[in-house]
């Protein structure tokens, strides 16, 4: 540990997803002061992961990447990244709480993003951004769109041979850096740290085989920063011909201590599964589903042109997932409209993983002072009337950090939490009576 620094903003958002940004920008374009805390190396959230959004199919990256540059380049708006938030408490008019800043090996001021480090670097581990489809350098630079684009070190995995410290042309790399820390003290607090991807390892009866995948790295397949040039199944490289989405994997499910629907899952599959038909034309992809939800504008024109399009769906609870000797994988499954149940054979099979609260989130307030719903997420003391409300004065909530909702619903979300976080703000700098 560094030295105690003070930071004082009228406002902390922590998480720098799409709700994080708009909220950001909503606050700092009205003359507030903004610090925007996000625990990985770069701001963007899962949105930069993606592909394409539904139902109008838009590039995801060419959203996302100009609110991101907006975002870092606004004077109004400091961004901490590689950062923790903890301890956040109301002593009276205002929320004070810590910081902490994990160090990335690499001196921000001097790195250039080159990633010639990365090309000397002898170590190759999972990429996290490509949720372990490809490799990275034990040195390297989270994406191409990374903001900021600066490389950071994964000590656990750096065998400290000094290559990338040798070749580095800024003279960027410090192994002697240390955590810091900051006391806080702030206006308002919005969360804004999204969710969770449901863990499809815990769907114990579906594989394990390499290939069935979930969705987030069927959406880095399909997207134009993809990891390889074509939708290739991971086992063996095939370009697979036959494609099952299996619908509610880890959703709606009373085992699995998770009865919601996750709201998004129904359309991005059927999104993927539109992209498919593009990527692979002589492809069939089936999807598997126990209802489709169609409920948001232009989301059942969306599901009736996937239907147009030669996709098919299948009502049907999918029980067992089984790879055989030649990599394929046998889908075991109950047809609800025929009453039977039937066995079908697939070369990739993609899991349409549901959304879980973060777990983290109460932990960033002292003595878990947030209170959380039945499901875990952020309560909503007043969901009809004030949905960004939480029960402590001054923290306010948006996006998937209060449940499951699409990208317009956390944009519109975090609309109304910086709208209470100014007027919360506001009546702060009234004089007391």
């Amino acid at each position: 540990m560094n030295e105690n620094r003070e930071l004082e903003f009228d406002v902390l958002v922590i998480g720098s997803g799409i709700a994080g940004q708009e909220a950001s920008l909503n606050l700092a374009d009205n003359g507030y002061r903004v610090l925007m805390v996000e625990k990985d190396l770069s701001i963007g959230g899962k949105m930069i992961q993606l592909s394409k959004v539904f139902p109008t199919l838009d590039c995801s990256a060419c959203i996302a990447t100009p609110k991101i540059s907006e975002t870092a380049r606004h004077p109004n708006i400091t961004i901490m990244t590689h950062s923790q938030v903890r301890d956040i408490e109301n002593n009276g008019r205002r929320l004070q709480g810590w910081i902490t800043e994990f160090p990335r090996y690499v001196k921000t001021d001097l790195c250039t993003g080159c990633q010639e480090c990365e090309k000397k670097c002898p170590m190759i581990v999972d990429d996290e951004y490509n949720w372990g489809l490809a490799g990275r350098s034990a040195i390297f630079v989270p994406f191409d769109l990374a903001n900021p684009r600066v490389a950071a070190i994964d000590l656990e995995n750096c065998i400290l041979c000094g290559a990338c410290e040798r070749i580095c042309p800024a003279d960027a790399v410090d192994f002697t850096q240390e955590k810091k820390e900051y006391h806080l003290d702030v206006g308002a607090v919005i969360i804004a740290t999204g969710f969770e991807l449901f863990p499809p390892e815990r769907k114990t009866e579906y594989g394990p085989s390499k290939n069935i995948i979930h969705a987030m790295q069927m959406d880095r397949l399909l997207a134009p920063t993809r990891p390889f040039n074509h939708v290739l199944r991971p086992l063996d490289g095939k370009m697979p011909d036959n494609i099952a989405y299996v619908l509610c994997t880890g959703s709606r499910d009373q085992t699995l201590d998770n009865p919601l629907c996750s709201q998004i899952c129904c359309m991005y599959s059927i999104k993927q599964a539109q992209l498919l038909m593009g990527a692979l034309p002589m492809a069939d992809v089936t999807i598997y589903y126990i209802d489709i939800r169609a409920f948001g504008k232009g989301f059942e024109e969306f599901y009736e042109q996937a239907k147009g399009m030669g996709i098919e769906f299948v009502k049907g609870k999918v029980a067992r997932i089984d790879e055989q000797a030649n990599g394929n994988l046998m889908v075991r499954f109950e047809d609800i409209e025929k009453g039977v149940v039937q066995e079908v054979e697939h070369d990739l099979v993609v899991l349409a993983t549901g959304v879980l609260s973060n777990k983290e989130t109460a932990s960033f307030f002292r003595e878990y002072s947030l209170e959380l719903d039945e499901f875990r997420y952020v309560k909503q003391i007043d969901p009809l009337k004030n949905p960004s409300r939480t029960n402590m004065a001054g923290v306010f909530v948006a996006g998937t950090s209060s449940g499951p909702m699409d990208i317009p619903d956390s944009i519109l979300s975090a609309g109304a939490a910086s709208s209470e976080a100014a007027a919360h703000i506001r009546q702060l700098d009234r004089p007391s009576a």
